[in-house]
């Protein structure tokens, strides 16, 4: 211990307890003098109280049935109001559990902060064998932005401080803050404890490309003959909604939006080109990336969807410097905040004669017309049991109704489908598993965005996807959340009608018991549940839902022949030319 560290434990161990503070309670002040309001926990050892004297001090603290999703929830908060979410948790498997939430955070560029309890140091270096012992510290730093460890409570403010800076400047990501249960409960003087808080000034400051960068940039853009931007998450994370539109319309170019960039202009905007997605992405030859990275998603820039190679001439936008180059050459690569590019681009444009041509426009326009009229008829078939369409085209237009209804997303074929289908018309009212594709996100992040928000949620789940997160109904019951979970049940993992290839007793293994009723759960904690079997019964039920508020599950029954292998990615997931010979089945897939 540090010696003003020990001078302060002296004097406060002779002051009047009213004078005194402890760690748990500099913690809670530094959160709360820096704006965060809420946290996403699982109580237990050695932060139960820390929990409570949180609550008692006007805080929110949403408790959770699993780290992991709760680490989800905090994730999403920073997506949605630009500050760190904060998840709390105790030591070792709790804060494992909570690792995979924090490695997701920084991999989708959230802030968000991981707060764990621990053991002490001089027992873990000296490996002693403590209650859930682990050197959390080391384990954590692979897998975050940036890791602290706290050794005394004086250190409370600086630490929380330098969490928050680290987690929303420049590329915003996960922070792990290391705190040893000791130190919760060190005591201190009052009046230094005040002192020794740090309120966090200007923590994400505004990043403006160089002017030579923008010159390139509209060159590039004044040689394009069918021009194209891709608009990403990190363009709707940045929240320059207003500025982001006056370019798109400006320019005049087709966007295409990213599944978690929907609604930052409406699907249904005259020059959205989502349901032509591979006319422009094979024939554009200008390409403007938007808070966009060019990977997996977007197959790395390369091969058949892209056209010819050297087709293309690319201008990034991206507040990482080594974002540019990463999979194809960057022609104009544009370092800064989304707002801000956009801003300077926009001054460049005057005058400089940037349109892009109407045989380009009219050709995109005819495709997706052609597609959207295809796909109309899709959405309004009756089938009994329902196939994704049918299911989807209720979604549809239940979004389109209260577009105000933030939609959470995950599953294979439910993901995949509702990406394509579904329309969003507001910003950042779209959320799902982003760039790693991760499944179980669907409870944390709608409870979230109920909870961030105030909105009511539309979390439209596969019955796979939801068995990784499904408990949380009851966290969703316990605080009365205006959350409407719809489970596309189809019997299993992509469908529910696999064989045994071995002709055994036991099931396929993605084959789940038929017709679970899974809205029976929801009825076990006091919410409404609803087994919908057609698609008047699932637009009945949605509506209901919306209108009242309550939590719902709408257990949505889906035909287990309707999903085919690994949604819309089945390259992912081979069968190897052994298996094709060797077992009949495996040309089914």
């Amino acid at each position: 211990m540090t010696a003003s560290a020990m001078t302060a434990v002296t004097e406060a161990e002779n002051a009047n307890v009213d004078d005194l503070t402890d760690g748990f309670h500099l913690l809670i002040d530094a959160l709360k003098i820096n704006g965060i309001e809420t946290i996403y926990n699982v109580p237990g050892i050695p932060i139960t109280d820390l929990g409570r004297y949180a609550q008692a001090q006007g805080m929110r603290v949403i408790s959770f049935r699993h780290e992991q999703h709760a680490g989800y929830a905090a994730s999403v908060a920073g997506f949605l109001t630009k500050m760190p979410g904060v998840c709390m948790t105790v030591s070792a498997p709790g804060f494992m559990n909570g690792l995979t939430a924090l490695a997701n955070a920084t991999t989708n560029c959230w802030p968000m902060i991981l707060i764990s309890g621990s053991s002490e140091r001089e027992i873990v270096d000296l490996a002693q064998g403590d209650y859930e012992e682990m050197d959390q510290l080391a384990v954590a730093k692979p897998f975050c932005k940036a890791a602290y460890r706290l050794n005394y409570a004086e250190d409370i403010g600086i630490a929380v401080a330098r969490a928050i800076r680290s987690a929303v400047s420049g590329r915003p990501g996960g922070v792990y803050l290391d705190i040893p249960g000791a130190i919760l409960g060190q005591v201190m003087k009052a009046a230094e404890g005040e002192r020794s808080l740090v309120k966090v000034i200007d923590p994400a400051q505004r990043q403006i490309p160089a002017p030579s960068a923008v010159e390139r940039a509209i060159e590039v853009m004044k040689g394009a003959k069918r021009p194209l931007i891709v608009i990403g998450k990190g363009a709707a994370y940045d929240q320059s909604d207003d500025v982001i539109r006056e370019l798109v319309e400006k320019s005049g170019y087709p966007f295409l939006p990213m599944s978690m960039a929907k609604g930052l202009l409406p699907d249904t905007h005259p020059q959205c080109a989502s349901a032509a997605r591979s006319l422009v992405l094979k024939d554009s030859d200008v390409v403007i990336m938007m808070g966009a990275r060019i990977n997996w998603l977007l197959s790395h820039g390369k091969g058949r969807q892209w056209g010819e190679p050297g087709s293309k001439r690319f201008v990034q936008i991206d507040i990482e410097a080594e974002e540019m180059d990463s999979n194809v050459e960057i022609a104009a690569p544009l370092v800064g905040d989304v707002g801000s590019c956009c801003e300077a681009l926009l001054k460049a444009m005057d005058g400089a004669g940037i349109a892009p041509p109407q045989n380009w426009l009219d050709q995109v326009h005819t495709k997706a017309q052609g597609n959207m009229e295809k796909m109309a008829a899709r959405l309004q078939n009756n089938n009994i049991p329902m196939d994704y369409h049918a299911a989807l085209g209720v979604i549809k237009q239940a979004i389109s109704d209260n577009p105000d209804t933030i939609l959470v997303n995950e599953g294979a074929n439910t993901l995949d489908l509702a990406r394509s289908i579904v329309n969003i018309h507001k910003p950042r009212h779209r959320i799902d598993v982003g760039t790693w594709g991760v499944m179980g996100i669907g409870m944390g992040s709608a409870i979230a965005a109920a909870v961030e928000t105030g909105k009511r949620v539309l979390a439209v789940e596969g019955d796979s996807a939801f068995g990784f997160c499904g408990m949380e109904i009851e966290t969703v019951c316990r605080y009365n959340l205006p959350i409407c979970t719809v489970i596309f049940n189809n019997n299993g993992i992509y469908r529910g009608d696999g064989e045994n290839w071995g002709g055994g007793d036991d099931p396929a293994t993605t084959v789940f018991v038929k017709d679970a009723r899974y809205d029976q759960m929801m009825e076990a904690f006091g919410g409404v549940g609803v087994w919908a079997k057609t698609p008047d019964e699932l637009r009945r039920a949605v509506y209901e839902a919306l209108e009242s508020g309550k939590p719902t599950l709408i257990n949505a029954a889906i035909d287990p022949a309707a999903g085919k292998e690994s949604g819309n990615i089945g390259n992912l997931n081979p069968s190897s030319v052994v298996a094709q010979a060797r077992y009949p089945q495996a040309k089914k897939i």
